[in-house]
């Protein structure tokens, strides 16, 4: 069984493949429609993305997700309603996120960072709607560290230790060598492993999902993230 963990990075996006939850390869691409073609025969594709928007007020998948990490809750972006995306400023968009939800409020400059990428995945998701998932890699990580947030940034070498040792418990041995995948930050490539462990979770039936059952769109898609 093929699984796919996906994150995006500065060049594009970077992709963590395994099979039978083995690490067999790493691609990456300057779209996300270029990373699922070559990523054949993927039984699910799990990004660290947001999939899925409400017409008005905040997700719960997100609202949840930031409960589930605590004092670390900061490492989850709340996604503003569907036509805040619209704006063409972050200041514009803040204040439509303004009217949008109640109590009122803005969000921040780097959720709105994410709009071009955003978008690649809601095509992507509205073309496969049963491969494609939303996942978060430090909800991942926490379920292996037996609930526990990750207290190092990824940023920083404890931090980077710590979740790569925890890949390995994972069963996900991450070679030294990644050939092009590895120019990425190594966060990246650490944060597209766990989604590739979600990933494989979500194809087995293993996976849970923040909220139980998925919150759905006007669409009637689930939005859900997914570990």
């Amino acid at each position: 069984m093929r699984a796919v963990g996906v994150d995006a990075c500065r060049s594009g996006w970077v992709a963590i493949v395994l099979d039978d939850g083995q690490f067999t390869a790493a691609h990456i691409a300057a779209s996300l429609e270029q990373i699922v073609a070559a990523c054949p025969a993927a039984a699910v594709i799990g990004a660290d993305m947001p999939l899925g928007l409400l017409q008005r007020g905040w997700r719960q998948a997100d609202e949840l997700a930031a409960a589930r990490l605590g004092a670390y809750r900061s490492r989850v972006f709340r996604m503003p309603p569907r036509a805040v995306w619209d704006a063409t400023s972050h200041r514009e968009a803040a204040g439509l996120c303004r009217q949008l939800t109640d109590p009122p409020a803005g969000f921040s400059v780097q959720a709105w960072g994410l709009k071009a990428k955003l978008r690649q995945a809601a095509e992507l998701r509205a073309r496969l709607p049963h491969q494609l998932f939303e996942v978060h890699p430090e909800l991942s990580f926490a379920a292996v560290n037996g609930g526990m947030p990750i207290a190092a940034s990824k940023k920083t070498w404890n931090g980077q230790m710590t979740r790569r040792t925890l890949l390995a418990d994972m069963g996900i041995h991450l070679p030294g060598d990644l050939a092009e995948a590895g120019t990425v930050q190594a966060d990246d490539i650490l944060d597209a492993a766990a989604a590739a462990w979600s990933a494989s979770r979500i194809a087995s039936g293993h996976a849970v999902s923040l909220p139980d059952p998925p919150q759905l769109d006007e669409a009637g898609y689930p939005i859900a993230i997914w570990h």
